[in-house]
């Protein structure tokens, strides 16, 4: 029954990358405590890092646009917008795709899947492109995320 635990722990550890603001940050940590290798960590969470980014990319706007007719979300959807707009446009609007890329690459709060996303998808970048660079920045916040985690781990021990 080893492998139940495995997939089970695995689940675990993509659900917790499927979360905003925890994302891979959060769920390499988790997968490593849980005894999965460099790799397994890095796949479970990768893996579930990934999920929401095509509905992000394709569903965000049609969504904020309609939360922005009611009364209730304005406000909400407008300061999240701009919050968002104002952490990453400048380094993506001026350095475009790679701004992009580079923005989910770095492991610091505020960054990553969902947010690169978000901004992708208001600065009007299309699936197509966007997807790529939010998919390769992720891959490298993971990795740095597992040198990290495992520097930490190493310096404890």
């Amino acid at each position: 029954m080893e492998w139940t635990k495995e997939i089970v722990d695995g689940l675990q550890v993509m659900f917790m990358a499927m979360l905003p603001v925890i994302e891979l940050r959060g769920a390499i940590p988790l997968g490593i405590a849980k005894g999965f290798s460099h790799m397994g960590a890095l796949f479970w969470a990768y893996t579930g890092s990934m999920i929401p980014v095509p509905f992000i990319l394709i569903l965000i706007r049609p969504i904020t646009n309609w939360l922005r007719q009611t009364s209730l979300f304005r406000s909400l959807v407008e300061r999240i917008e701009n919050k968002t707009l104002k952490k990453g446009s400048g380094t993506v609007k001026k350095y475009g795709l790679l701004g992009l890329l580079i923005f989910v690459a770095i492991p610091l709060p505020g960054t990553g899947v969902w947010s690169g996303s978000l901004l992708a998808s208001l600065l009007n970048y299309r699936f197509k492109y966007a997807f790529p660079a939010v998919a390769i920045g992720n891959l490298i916040a993971g990795f740095l995320i597992l040198a990290l985690s495992y520097g930490v781990l190493h310096i404890i021990s």
